[in-house]
């Protein structure tokens, strides 16, 4: 048998006594594991109240079932039914094409100008941006989103944190972040020893810094410890609209052009020169998938010199050419440029 949960932990006086209404909008094809990670911390802090502190629902387009990013669906009431909330957080996966949401974005501007805290989790940001809800916010999202995040609204910049709380915009990168961030709320709500308890009952027992990177250091990424390579690589991934110098990356690395082309044949398996074009390729892979941009775009924001050079260099590396790449994955070409957006004046 299970062991039973432990005794419920009187909760400290809070600003916020009355039971606050929680809301997920979940867009189809939403991270389960994202959403998991943001919505059990408030059942389990219930719980370990021995009263009700929070009440979760979640919204939908249409209502009805709606698919996860694995086999499992969540029902949820239609979005009109979305209102008493205290907090909404939007979670959004798979790529931006399918997250033009007319609807969403008419509710969250709406939510916000009556002063719900509006957040979202994994892809979600991306739908307050389309909403026109993150000026003169700071906030992020998932890695995996932030370049066609910036290359649809060039005038917003994602930092590259777990989570962000700036005021009424409440942000996380997905993934088992969210525990990181609704440990931050609670313990803001009702105090930090019973935010531990919360996260002690998901044996979350190392709680994530809000500024903590989402991703692994380079040395984990690319397996390399060599630190002027990876001074290098540092340069390369902040710079793959445009091609480098050869010289002035072996400067940054304290040897010559020919003796940089050594060492990265020797870590990564090929030059300088390979190496940033692939990084360049893979960024452009991204762009095709996620973003509404033109391929003749991507090849510009990718650093080469035409859309012809783009296609062969990507067929050359991935075996077909930019175009089958976004067919295979249903990228349309929905706008979403930061002039075609409503802005939020909170």
């Amino acid at each position: 048998m299970p062991a039973p949960p432990p005794p419920p932990v009187a909760a400290p006086p809070s600003p916020h006594g009355a039971l606050q209404r929680i809301g997920f909008v979940l867009v189809p094809g939403f991270a389960l594991m994202s959403y998991a990670s943001a919505a059990e911390p408030f059942r389990a802090a219930n719980i370990l109240a021995g009263r009700p502190l929070y009440a979760v629902s979640a919204f939908a387009e249409g209502g009805g079932s709606v698919p996860s990013s694995g086999a499992a669906a969540v029902p949820a009431a239609p979005l009109g039914e979305a209102r008493g909330l205290h907090s909404v957080f939007v979670c959004a996966g798979g790529a931006p094409s399918q997250w033009h949401r007319p609807a969403v974005h008419a509710l969250l501007r709406q939510l916000a100008s009556e002063g719900v805290r509006i957040g979202g989790i994994s892809g979600g940001p991306y739908l307050l941006a389309a909403a026109g809800l993150l000026h003169r916010r700071r906030f992020t999202i998932h890695w995996e989103h932030a370049a066609a995040l910036t290359e649809a609204f060039p005038d917003l910049a994602p930092e590259p944190a777990r989570f962000v709380i700036d005021r009424d915009r409440l942000t996380c990168g997905g993934g088992i972040a969210p525990l990181d961030m609704m440990h931050a709320l609670i313990a803001a709500r009702m105090g930090p020893d019973f935010a531990r308890r919360v996260s002690d009952w998901f044996l979350h027992t190392e709680i994530g810094a809000a500024a903590g990177p989402q991703r692994g250091s380079l040395s984990e990424r690319y397996g390399v410890h060599h630190p002027g390579v990876l001074a290098v690589l540092e340069k390369m991934e902040a710079g793959l609209d445009a091609p480098l110098a050869r010289a002035g990356l072996a400067r940054l690395a304290g040897v010559s052009p020919r003796q940089l082309d050594r060492l990265f044949a020797a870590h990564l398996g090929t030059g300088v020169a390979g190496t940033h074009r692939r990084l360049r390729l893979d960024h452009g892979r991204r762009l095709l998938r996620e973003s509404p941009l033109a391929i003749a775009e991507i090849a510009f924001a990718t650093g080469f010199s035409s859309a012809g050079h783009f296609a062969r260099c990507y067929r050359a590396a991935f075996g077909l050419s930019p175009g089958d790449e976004r067919r295979g994955h249903g990228t349309e070409r929905v706008s979403l440029r930061s002039s075609e957006y409503s802005s939020d004046e909170n």
